[in-house]
């Protein structure tokens, strides 16, 4: 028998029923069971792949190592300046490298400031193949080929920063008001005038915020990047995990944690002035 819902789009005042008919019906339960089983199959392999005495024995576990990490080591905090600096720079040039190649791919890649189809498909293919890979992995990649060294952890964060802010300024420029497009096109500029005059000052607030929102991002990413050798304060993060020396890696975690407190503060004091 068909059931009817209140439709709550509208005001209660003006309420109305839709029909949903048996068919309808049956196949919105089917949706609900289909999810559920859906959800239980995956529990299921979760739980069958997990050690639960681990799992029982885990905060006693946490609690020992939390004690063995206090109190931190201070004295080893004079070494980690120069690691803590190039950490800094993995990540602010890696950020200006990427916007750098993000910028112009933006524009190739948005439909109306796109010259063509085909290269606007191609740009999307760098924006998309720059999403698809996480700056770690980009790392690993790159210090085979590179070696090990800040260079490969600056090229790393360029290559994902590509994605993140091409795709962001792309879409900010597809949603640009038509109106001076069209009034700085209707006085006879050329290709490059219309985009100076009439698109860019429409995106740079929003391509000033993508950029800041990115650095912040990647000061937080490249912190791991010495893990797999890619400079930073990684290496020495990866050192005194390997060697147990609890003291040290709190020390270090204080240090990130510090510098992500005022890459934040900077980048929301940036975004102010520019937004």
């Amino acid at each position: 028998m068909p059931v009817r819902y209140p439709d709550h789009s509208t005001n209660l005042a003006d309420a109305r029923w839709k029909l949903h008919t048996t068919r309808k019906q049956i196949l919105i339960w089917l949706a609900w069971l289909l999810g559920i089983s859906l959800f239980l199959l995956c529990w299921k392999q979760i739980s069958d792949n997990t050690m639960w005495v681990f799992v029982e024995d885990a905060p006693r576990q946490g609690a020992d190592l939390i004690s063995r990490m206090l109190p931190p080591e201070w004295s080893y905090a004079h070494l980690l300046w120069k690691p803590l600096w190039d950490t800094i720079t993995i990540a602010t040039l890696g950020t200006l490298l990427g916007i750098a190649m993000a910028f112009p791919c933006a524009f190739l890649a948005a439909r109306n400031t796109t010259p063509h189809g085909l290269i606007r498909s191609a740009a999307l293919m760098v924006i998309v193949s720059s999403r698809s890979i996480n700056s770690l992995i980009w790392a690993m990649l790159l210090v085979t080929i590179l070696g090990p060294g800040i260079l490969a952890g600056i090229i790393a964060i360029a290559l994902r920063s590509i994605g993140f802010v091409g795709k962001l300024l792309y879409e900010a420029i597809e949603e640009i008001h038509p109106t001076p497009v069209e009034a700085v096109t209707a006085t006879g500029a050329s290709r490059l005038q219309v985009m100076s005059y009439g698109v860019l000052p429409q995106v740079m607030p929003a391509f000033a915020g993508i950029s800041i929102y990115r650095w912040d991002i990647n000061i937080r990413e490249s912190t791991v990047l010495g893990l797999v050798g890619a400079g930073g304060i990684g290496l020495q993060l990866n050192a005194a995990i390997n060697t147990l020396a609890w003291d040290k890696v709190s020390i270090i975690f204080i240090l990130i944690f510090a510098t992500v407190l005022v890459s934040e503060y900077i980048s929301a004091k940036v975004r102010k002035a520019f937004i």
